[in-house]
């Protein structure tokens, strides 16, 4: 990749929002607050777009009605450099994406870092490098010459953190993500559900992805198996715009941190003990949020540094 170079030496104070209880409904901002009364929502393309609208329907549908004078929208990118654009330029107020995209948005000035995401029972999440349960591959070495399907490029656990395994094993990973030029295998990028769904059709030998994309409903879906793994990356943030003004922003992330249970339960507001059922498909993955910043996410840039990965990143594909 060109001009490679540690795109953050630290982490700082940069991109933190101050966090404040809610109180009631968010007050309106003059004539037009939010620019033009409109809230826009960006999410990240993790998981195909029906099912994301599905999932964040009502989720958006509670941060509406505790913003008066302002409608909110959902929107859905093509890829996690459209939404830090979106966030850059004002186009997005607020967004959910992944902690290495959230990095490097800060650092081009396109986001602000404001909540860290829980799920799970845990505030930290895993990537994998999984394969095919009847595959010859045992080890990261064996995937020499073979092909590897990854998430968006700027993906923590489907790009970044994928490629740092494989460079541990010893593997050269070449230009990725912006290529597989030089790389000791293939690889292409899409998407999480999309890289996943390419192993499962046999399209490569093995996939780089967030371990939430492999798991059934008990654990790691029948027919596959971990190549790979490294845990305690630190969950997804939700990222607000740099364009906003402060009392926006803050008005915005104060109702996200105070949305009670029912926001993250889809249509019908209730828990699966409510309705004796497993778990409904508008269920949000994620079930709390709380406050967070650019330090929150050091660990993230640390393999970033390693991989000597850098703000150009957001210029490539």
């Amino acid at each position: 990749m060109a001009n490679r170079r540690n795109f953050i030496k630290a982490a700082g104070v940069a991109g933190t929002l101050g966090i404040t209880g809610l109180s009631g409904c968010i007050g309106s901002f003059g004539s037009q607050p939010y620019g033009d009364g409109t809230v826009n929502f960006m999410m990240s393309p993790s998981e195909p777009q029906d099912y994301m609208m599905q999932q964040y329907r009502p989720y958006g549908e509670y941060l509406d009605e505790q913003i008066e004078d302002a409608s909110v929208e959902l929107q859905y990118a093509a890829d996690y450099t459209a939404v830090l654009q979106g966030l850059g330029s004002g186009t997005a107020d607020i967004a959910e994406t992944g902690p290495f995209a959230a990095a490097l948005g800060v650092k081009d000035d396109k986001a602000e870092i404001a909540l860290q995401r829980h799920a799970y029972g845990s505030w930290t999440y895993e990537s994998v490098i999984v394969t095919q349960e009847d595959s010859d591959i045992e080890e990261l070495a064996d995937l020499e010459g073979k092909k590897v399907g990854f998430a968006d490029m700027a993906s923590a656990s489907g790009s970044l953190y994928p490629l740092y395994m494989l460079k541990q094993a010893g593997l050269n990973i070449g230009e990725a993500p912006t290529s597989d030029s030089g790389a000791d295998f293939t690889g292409t990028w899409s998407g999480h559900a999309e890289a996943f769904s390419a192993l499962e059709s046999g399209q490569v030998d093995a996939a780089g992805v967030g371990n939430f994309i492999t798991q059934g409903d008990d654990g790691l879906k029948d027919g596959f198996r971990y190549v790979e793994k490294t845990e305690g990356i630190p969950r997804a943030p939700m990222v607000v715009s740099p364009e906003l003004s402060d009392e926006e922003k803050q008005n915005v992330v104060n109702a996200l941190k105070g949305a009670p249970e029912k926001a993250y339960l889809g249509a019908n507001g209730k828990s699966n003990d409510e309705t004796g059922e497993s778990g409904t498909e508008d269920d949000l993955w994620f079930d709390d949020v709380r406050p967070a910043d650019l330090e929150t996410y050091q660990p993230v840039i640390d393999v970033a540094n390693e991989l000597g990965l850098s703000t150009d990143l957001l210029n490539q594909g």
